[in-house]
């Protein structure tokens, strides 16, 4: 869905190449993300904002747990 998105702005000048004032930090191997709407319960989404900033990636990383768990169980039955 998000494969073509090109930004329609430029850098701004002290970002681009050859300013020295720039620091030049190595790529970080970070998963690729995805913008997507999802319903969730109201007292669910609730209970994760309570905690503070950063509730998306709590739900993200609950997500990810869960469908290792999966993966785990369905390789180990293949076995």
């Amino acid at each position: 869905m998000n494969d073509d998105f090109q930004t329609s702005w430029s850098e701004p000048a002290s970002m681009q190449q050859g300013d020295a004032s720039t620091v030049q930090r190595p790529p970080v191997a970070a998963p690729l993300k995805q913008i997507v709407t999802i319903r969730l319960d109201v007292d669910m989404l609730k209970w994760f904002k309570s905690a503070g900033p950063g509730y998306q990636t709590r739900i993200n990383q609950i997500l990810r747990e869960h469908m290792e768990a999966q993966q785990a169980e369905r390789d180990a039955a293949q076995q």
